[in-house]
């Protein structure tokens, strides 16, 4: 099973899941602990092969990860701490869980809160995932990292982000990346899917102004799905809660608040 921070609140029901994105690991959340756990029960996964979630000995010998198994760990540790229901909160790829989640597990999606959501690859991010493939097995995975990271954040303002994320990454092995990177191949069909569905679940995405090669199919989606709202957040690129972690916590229990 997955490693996992739980922190119980007895004065509220209501639980909190936060799922970070390829390379990270729950320590991108340290500036949303203290405040949520005020308010709310609140559970901080490792994804597998990410922070203290070993790979686990099946995967030794498996060459490639689905979005639907990665998915069953989380419902694997919700069921363990019998979770009936949850707000989740993502950043990055955690977004894409959280959204296969709610299609495979309605029943435990209370609302969504996608942070630097992925909705759509665009040209740039298509050529990347390319080079990506096309190197990924002569070039040193932390230099395509560091690559990724750069133009996913390039501006001097990201710098943080961009270093939380390198720093996290650094704890990978070899392998363990390019299991993570071969999702890539399933990306597409994904998001298109999702594209094309409004799940009807709250929705909320928190999008930084700067957030260049994401922000504007965000926009695009909101448009379209009536249970989405969007907030940008100013001055800011991809990893929102890292850059304005304040802004990112007013807004984001302020949404679930609402829902009550």
């Amino acid at each position: 099973m997955l490693h996992y921070y739980s922190y119980p609140n007895a004065n509220s029901t209501e639980w909190v899941t936060f799922v970070h994105g390829a390379g990270g690991s729950s320590s991108i959340w340290y500036k949303q602990v203290r405040d949520f756990k005020k308010e709310f029960n609140v559970l901080m996964l490792d994804l597998r092969g990410h922070g203290n979630s070993k790979p686990s000995l099946k995967d030794t010998f498996n060459p490639k990860y689905t979005f639907d198994s990665i998915t069953n760990d989380i419902v694997e540790v919700l069921e363990h701490l019998q979770i009936q229901k949850s707000h989740f909160i993502g950043i990055s790829l955690g977004t894409i869980l959280i959204r296969n989640l709610a299609e495979m597990r309605p029943d435990l999606v209370q609302s969504m809160i996608l942070g630097g959501a992925i909705i759509k690859l665009d040209v740039r991010s298509q050529i990347l995932m390319k080079i990506g493939n096309i190197f990924k097995s002569v070039v040193p995975y932390m230099f395509l990292y560091k690559l990724f990271a750069f133009i996913i954040m390039p501006k001097k303002n990201h710098k943080k982000s961009r270093l939380l994320f390198v720093n996290e990454a650094k704890k990978l092995y070899q392998k363990e990346f390019l299991r993570w990177f071969k999702l890539t191949a399933e990306i597409n069909p994904l998001l298109r899917f999702f594209r094309a569905k409004d799940i009807k679940i709250p929705t909320l995405y928190i999008m930084g102004a700067e957030d260049h090669l994401f922000l504007p199919s965000i926009k695009h989606i909101v448009s379209e799905h009536l249970s989405s709202t969007l907030f940008v957040i100013e001055n800011c690129g991809h990893v929102v809660n890292v850059e304005k972690p304040a802004t990112f916590n007013v807004q984001t229990i302020r949404f679930i608040n609402s829902l009550a």
